[in-house]
């Protein structure tokens, strides 16, 4: 049974994860016009395209001569005579022009240019496989680029530094502090600027930008230049041509958007200098830096840092085209949001609801019961807002018992346990558990106590929450309320223990990242997995033998059952201790044992035998010879009217 358990978990686990993350590529599609022609491109294999041999700015005299030595003898792409078919063109740019009045600090010219060196337009605001097939990111998402490697000219404060200028970081729920959504320079004029420094010569290949994550601010940066160094003293503009080339930026602030240099740079620095901006708005942005890092085995502080696996794997992503084209331009909503604009991941019934009303109302457990509760008739009907995916999964879920479940999600560094609603209405944030918080509480840490990173008291945080005083766990409603959950659903009408497991401050890794991502949480999800071996298990019985279904299993002092399966088996999570356990079916007594959780691994075997009650032994015996049972209150009643008729 417990071997059952486990092997659902592992289904449950990987099914799960391609549910809620599957229907990116269903929903792109549909927005996406030139998504088709894209994956058409993507079929031409890397090594057949031509790339541009990558530009070394000019090094100064002195301790550079060593790196201009080292990059001389980097090998160079070798040409290939087929060209690969060119992707739909855009508007071009060509050399800026300073624009006069007073205005010049708000707009940068933007003109077509009739030489044939600026016909190439390298703003490719969807082309995803431009992300998959050239340089990786650098890491400012992923945090591999530390703060100390972030510099800008100037910033408006401490929350809007250098350091909040990674692509997809969320503001807190207060803004104007210390957890702003984006870098913005104190000053708006064109001489500032954000910096990275890779600390090793690297291929720069492109740059992806956004605006500021804010509910109630429009700022974002419509068009910059790109510099590279090897000091951060002597500055190399991207040239398109004989002029600076302006880069066309963002024309909203959530919706990243890529720049590809028409030639690689090879330089240890990179510099983003805003051009442009939105008017009646501020420099703003949040970034990412496309680069491949040049080989340098003296570079003791990259071999540290360098993350290995000994795993035979095929790291790369196997499903979906969205997945498989790489993930930076994808928005934080792609992979919630089904074909028909429906976010799964609060799509579920709203038992919470149904079972906090009973409880109010002191009519559980006669009316409303602690567990399976039912799903509601409107939810059921055809013309309820429920995507086909929630609906399958909860056929799936009901089909099959499952015991743990954990759904994967990007975006953050944390194990969340529900209930992910708050009770209070109108609460945004309140602490809400569920009568096994207990339970929940140590399969989250069991999670996040073997992942390389969630407990490292040293990481930075990812955006704004600092997940430490709980050892990188949270209860969902403490964390924001979420109404619908499957988190809920799971807890509330199966026997399931749901989490959602956070693993990684980057909601979509590239496909670079994956072997590392692997390392992070193999060891994690191998413990998660044998939770389930932890409480008790065991078998309901008749008098003969055979398994009860659906019989009820209750602990003394937990407000929340479950019930057997179909052949009368069932596992109960349950923490070490002594627990007073009752198991209890429809027409049989019921009965109650002294159940021991002990330490060590493994659940407790704790079986019952159930026998009939006398009413249903009667039932079954006039059932046998053809005789339907007689009610005895309505015999009761027949009786007393006859007597008093007599007595008439």
């Amino acid at each position: 049974m417990a071997r059952r358990g486990a092997a659902a978990l592992a289904l449950a686990l990987a099914l799960l994860a391609v549910a809620l993350a599957g229907t990116a590529a269903q929903g792109a599609a549909v927005e996406d016009p030139d998504y088709y022609v894209q994956e058409i491109w993507s079929r031409e294999p890397y090594y057949a395209r031509l790339e541009p041999e990558p530009f070394s700015p000019p090094l100064p005299a002195g301790p550079g001569e060593e790196e201009r030595k080292l990059r001389a003898s980097e090998p160079r792409a070798p040409k290939k005579a087929t060209k690969p078919k060119k992707a739909p063109k855009r508007e071009k740019l060509g050399p800026e022009t300073p624009p006069p009045g007073k205005k010049s600090n708000r707009k940068g010219m933007k003109t077509k240019s009739s030489e044939k060196a600026a016909g190439d337009d390298h703003r490719v605001p969807v082309a995803r496989d431009a992300v998959r097939e050239g340089c990786p990111p650098l890491g400012l998402e992923t945090l591999k680029i530390t703060d100390f490697q972030l510099h800008a000219s100037t910033s408006k404060r401490y929350g809007l530094g250098a350091h909040r200028g990674r692509l997809n970081i969320q503001a807190g729920i207060n803004e104007n502090d210390f957890y702003d959504g984006a870098w913005c320079a104190g000053r708006n004029d064109l001489h500032q600027w954000i910096e990275v420094d890779a600390r090793r010569l690297t291929k720069f290949t492109g740059v992806i930008t956004q605006g500021r994550n804010s509910l109630w601010l429009s700022d974002w940066v419509t068009s910059y230049k790109v510099m590279v160094s090897n000091d951060s003293h002597t500055w190399v503009t991207v040239k398109n041509g004989s002029g600076d080339m302006i880069f066309e930026g963002n024309s909203e602030k959530e919706i990243p958007v890529l720049n590809e240099l028409p030639v690689p740079m090879v330089a240890r620095y990179i510099r983003i200098n805003p051009r442009s901006w939105f008017d009646n708005g501020s420099i703003c942005m949040r970034m990412e830096i496309l680069g491949c890092p040049l080989p340098d085995p003296n570079n003791y502080y990259h071999r540290r840092n360098e993350m290995t696996t000994t795993d035979d794997l095929d790291f790369k992503h196997h499903s979906y085209k969205e997945m498989r084209q790489g993930s930076e331009l994808g928005g934080w909503s792609l992979g919630r949001w089904t074909h028909d604009g429906i976010d799964i991941n609060n799509n579920f019934p709203d038992l919470n609801t149904l079972l906090w009303g009973a409880e109010d109302r002191q009519n559980i457990p006669r009316k409303v019961p602690n567990h399976y509760i039912a799903i509601p008739e409107w939810f059921l009907s055809e013309n309820a807002t429920v995507a086909v995916e929630t609906r399958a999964v909860i056929a799936w879920m009901e089909k099959i018992p499952f015991v743990l479940g954990g759904n994967l999600q990007g975006g953050e560094l944390v194990v969340a346990y529900p209930y992910d609603m708050a009770r209070s209405t109108w609460q945004m944030q309140e602490h809400t558990p569920t009568p096994d918080d207990h339970v929940f509480r140590w399969l989250a840490y069991a999670y996040a106590s073997t992942h390389r990173l969630m407990t490292d008291a040293r990481r930075r945080v990812c955006h704004t929450e600092d997940f430490q005083k709980e050892d990188g766990t949270v209860n969902g409603a403490s964390w924001h309320t979420v109404a619908g959950s499957l988190n809920d659903f799971s807890y509330l009408h199966t026997n399931c223990f749901e989490l959602s497991i956070y693993v990684g401050c980057d909601k979509y890794p590239h496909e670079s990242e994956l072997p590392e991502e692997w390392e992070n949480n193999r060891e994690s999800l191998i413990v998660f997995m044998e939770q389930v071996h932890r409480g008790i298990k065991g078998l309901v019985r008749d008098l003969h033998g055979k398994g009860i279904p659906n019989a009820v299993i209750s602990v003394e002092g937990v407000n929340h059952d479950i019930r057997t399966a179909s052949d009368g088996d069932y596992w109960r999570l349950l923490n070490p201790g002594e627990y007073m356990v009752t198991a209890k079916a429809e027409g049989f007594t019921s009965s109650t044992k002294n159940c021991i959780v002990g330490y060590d691994m493994g659940a407790t075997q704790c079986d019952f035998t159930l026998s009939k009650t006398n009413l249903a032994r009667i039932r079954e015996i006039m059932e046998k010879f053809g005789k339907q049972p007689v009610s005895l209150p309505a015999r009761r009643l027949k009786l007393r009217g006859r007597k008093r008729r007599q007595r008439g």
